[in-house]
């Protein structure tokens, strides 16, 4: 059984990877590297691949609250490992963009440097909000454990007396 993704896992994770980004893009910019451009479109790819996982997530959420009846258990599987998959990326993203934006918005004074932590702002949240869809997602795929009583099988018995 695959164990639920921690949010604080995912917290951690964004902290590392931020900490890593802000320190070598520190060096490279003391170095006279120019910080990478972070395309505006990003955040807008992150949330359209959160709502694929959503709809996706939806599915399998109403199926097995029995509201859509014949959808396929591999399709179910691979939603929850996209679920999954969508927690690390989003929290790994969130990391990166967010070391750009931290060691941008702290070099203020180097013209463009503003815009570019503006973009490099807006990734992050668009990663943040993959990590919280995939995160809503697992929880949509977990399936509920069977009655205790029909796991030792001692269900009742239908009464006989009339």
């Amino acid at each position: 059984m695959i164990q639920a993704t921690r949010w604080p896992t995912l917290l951690a994770v964004a902290a590392v990877v931020a900490a890593v980004t802000w320190i070598v893009l520190d060096v490279l910019v003391g170095n006279g590297t120019a910080p990478p451009q972070v395309p505006w479109l990003v955040a807008a790819v992150e949330v359209v691949i959160a709502g694929v996982v959503l709809a996706m997530g939806w599915a399998v959420r109403q199926f097995l609250r029995g509201k859509r009846p014949g959808l396929d258990p591999i399709r179910a599987a691979r939603t929850a490992v996209l679920a999954k998959a969508s927690c690390y990326t989003g929290a790994l993203l969130a990391g990166w963009y967010g070391g750009q934006a931290l060691a941008l918005v702290t070099d203020l004074a180097v013209p463009g440097n503003g815009g570019r932590a503006g973009a490099a702002a807006v990734a992050t949240g668009g990663a943040v909000v993959l990590a919280v869809v995939g995160l809503v997602v697992e929880r949509f795929c977990r399936v509920p454990p069977p009655d205790e009583g029909a796991v030792r099988g001692d269900e009742a018995a239908p009464d006989a007396s009339v």
